[in-house]
This record gives structure tokens, C-alpha cells and sequence, in this order.
């Protein structure tokens, strides 16, 4: 364990993280932009003596457990993670769950992306966040927020019978789902939500058993709106971080009569 190296490491990473990112309020009379040391002790779940003692380089050797605790807090890249235990003289395990909280900037991307449909999710497909073209598009997010448990057991769930478009979808989301499970092993959400399915929809454990593992990518939607009908949209995934969440655009091909649906929904007018 090189006890002054970490000590440094974590007063870095501690500088860099703003409150926002952490879902913690600014506040005022903060003496640097970062977290507090008490606020990255209660993120990890650790006492503040422990914490502070870590940083001073007089602290006892962090366990496997605080190190991916600390990890989470900081929000640290899957890099820095794996310095981090080397440099407590462990050795990385399954990296930590998906986070559920969305870093501001990419709150402000969605904001101001005013032409364009987008929203995130994270790993096991909930939706975390979303801006105003996405709700003039398909609506406001219903009260599941998870997109996989919604097409395999909600109102109108995927069936072997299911259009084409409905079917590569459900292939890509439950091959997707595979693959995070198989990232994050221990998170409870993902192996909660893989039970549910099970349990809900024969369809999703018929093509669980299949064994497909990808991560899904760039791909075409053909949407159908209430109002304008079909619509054909290509889906853009960015990866935003080592977190597991995703930014999904949806944008047309420009002079196309979805392009001018989008246009007409951004200005709030008949098309």
C-alpha cells in the first residue's frame, strides 16, 4: 500500500468532482470547487475521522469494500478505479453498479438540444432524464421507467408475432442486458430486473436463453405518432461515461418529411 500516493489520488479526485455531479447542492462558502472531505465520507458511507485519515496518509489499509465505495463517490473512471485499488495494494473487482444520477453537463446537453429528441438511460435501460423534444415526440416517460420491462410486460408487450422494427429492438435490449450483467455482476437492479422479466414475459426468457451478448449502437427506428403517423428515425447512442449511461438522439435525414415533423413539433406547430 503506498499510503502518501493515495492520499494524493484522493484529494485530486475529490477536487475535481463538483457537487452537481454528485447530486449535492452547491451551497456557499465553499473554499474550493469540489466536494468536502465529510461529503465524500457520507457518499462512501465511511466516517469522516476514516476518511480524513486516508488522506493524510495515515490511515489503516482501505478494504476491497471502501475502495469501491470511495470509488462510486468520486466517480471514478473504470482507469482511475483500477489505480485506486493498486494503489491500496488490492486488486480490482467487478466494477461498481451503473449510477442512477446524470452528470450536469450532460443535463445541460439535453436542455440545449432544443431540435432534437434525447434522453439517458443507464445500463438496464431505465430513463434517467429527458428534454422537451423527447416528451413532443412520444410523451412523457410512463411511471415504469424501465424501456426493457415496458416492451416485454407492459401494455402492449413483444410478442413472436411483433413487427419487425419491435423485434430488433427486443434482440438488441435483452442481448444489451446480457451484457450488463455480465459488466456489473453484483448490481442488485440489473439481477432484480432480470428475474421480473422471467417471471413476466415468456417471450423475454425465450430470447434471454438464446445467449446473445452485444452492446447496443447506432441503429433505424421506424416510430408511429399518435398524430403524424410513421415516422423513420435514425437512433444515435453516445456512451457517456465508465457509469453505463447512454444519450439517445433521434435525429432525420434533412428534406425528409420526418425532418419536418421534428421541426414542426420543436416550434410547437401543425405539420
Amino acid at each position: 500500500m503506498n499510503r502518501v500516493q493515495l492520499a494524493e489520488f484522493l484529494k485530486d479526485r475529490r477536487a475535481r468532482v463538483r457537487p452537481a455531479d454528485a447530486g449535492l447542492p452547491a451551497g456557499t462558502r465553499r473554499r474550493t470547487p469540489g466536494l468536502r472531505r465529510e461529503e465524500v465520507a457520507r457518499l462512501a458511507g465511511i466516517s469522516v475521522d476514516y476518511y480524513a485519515r486516508l488522506e493524510q496518509a495515515r490511515g489503516p489499509r482501505p478494504s476491497r469494500q471502501v475502495l469501491g465505495a470511495l470509488g462510486r463517490a468520486l466517480r471514478l473512471f473504470e482507469d482511475e478505479r483500477a489505480y485506486l485499488f493498486q494503489l491500496a495494494g488490492e486488486q480490482p473487482g467487478p466494477p461498481a453498479g451503473p449510477s442512477q444520477v446524470v452528470p450536469a453537463g450532460i443535463l445541460h446537453l439535453l436542455e440545449r438540444l432544443d431540435d432534437t429528441p434525447a434522453f439517458v438511460i443507464d445500463a438496464k435501460y431505465d430513463i434517467l432524464a429527458w428534454n422537451r423534444m423527447a416528451v413532443r415526440l412520444m410523451g412523457e416517460p410512463p411511471a415504469e421507467r424501465n424501456m426493457i420491462w415496458n416492451a416485454f410486460c407492459g401494455p402492449m408487450p413483444i410478442t413472436a408475432d411483433s413487427p419487425g422494427e419491435v423485434q430488433t429492438f427486443a434482440q438488441e435490449s435483452v442481448a444489451d442486458l446480457r451484457a450488463a450483467s455480465a459488466r456489473y455482476p453484483d448490481d442488485e437492479g440489473i439481477r432484480g430486473l432480470i428475474a421480473r422479466l422471467h417471471a413476466g414475459s415468456p417471450e423475454f426468457t425465450r430470447r434471454w436463453d438464446q445467449h446473445r451478448v452485444c452492446v447496443r449502437r447506432t441503429t433505424l427506428k421506424v416510430l408511429t405518432h399518435p398524430e403524424y403517423g410513421e415516422l423513420h428515425l435514425e437512433c444515435q447512442v453516445l456512451h457517456a461515461d465508465d457509469s453505463g449511461q447512454r444519450v439517445v438522439f433521434y435525429t432525420a435525414a434533412p428534406g425528409s418529411r420526418t425532418a419536418d415533423v421534428l421541426c414542426g413539433l420543436r416550434e410547437g406547430a401543425r405539420v
